[in-house]
């Protein structure tokens, strides 16, 4: 749902809608200076984000390296008209501080946004395309009911990874290898 707006709303304007009491227990982003609500998540939809959670946590814990959470809000310095909020976002640099009020300072190095019902694939493909432009290394789309995940990199061609086939995690999850049946929750985790 996008919030009617008469003007572009700027991240300051944003973190105070957001600070209202009526919008506490609510998710929303700011696209491109519009606010929109985002769509409460299917059983499906939580289970997959569980399982892709589990899988970059296990990665990131073994390597000491960043770890995967969920609906962190993150922003890009300079954009005053963009704070987005991915389903799962990864930064892998150890040495930052955790935010702790408001969005992220910068952007995550691995996203993943998994398709809900209403969604639209060729509105995920320009989020992920979005993301890569502002510093996002590697984006996974996970399409659910069509038994697919798509791999988007900068420079590279959209990599279509089929349920059967095995996901990587490429230069910047390097040694990533995850049968991708075992993000799929109506294979029981593979």
């Amino acid at each position: 749902m996008i919030m009617p707006a008469t003007r572009i709303h700027t991240v300051e304007a944003f973190e105070q809608f957001l600070s209202l009491p009526e919008n506490r227990d609510r998710h929303f982003e700011l696209i491109d200076g519009a606010i929109v609500e985002k769509a409460m998540p299917t059983e499906e939809h939580g289970l997959t984000v569980g399982l892709w959670i589990t899988f970059l946590n296990l990665y990131g814990m073994e390597r000491g390296i960043g770890l995967a959470g969920t609906e962190h809000r993150f922003r890009v310095p300079g954009d005053e008209t963009n704070a987005r909020q991915p389903d799962i976002s990864m930064i892998l640099e150890t040495e930052s501080p955790i935010t702790t009020k408001g969005a992220t300072q910068r952007a995550p190095d691995v996203i993943v946004e998994v398709k809900s019902p209403d969604d639209r694939i060729q509105d995920m493909r320009d989020r992920a395309a979005w993301y890569l432009a502002n510093g996002v290394k590697l984006v996974f789309l996970h399409f659910p009911r069509q038994q697919f995940v798509e791999a988007h990199r900068p420079g590279h061609d959209i990599e279509i990874i089929p349920i059967n086939e095995t996901i990587s995690g490429y230069d910047v999850l390097p040694g990533f290898s995850l049968p991708a049946a075992k993000v799929f929750p109506q294979t029981r985790g593979g």
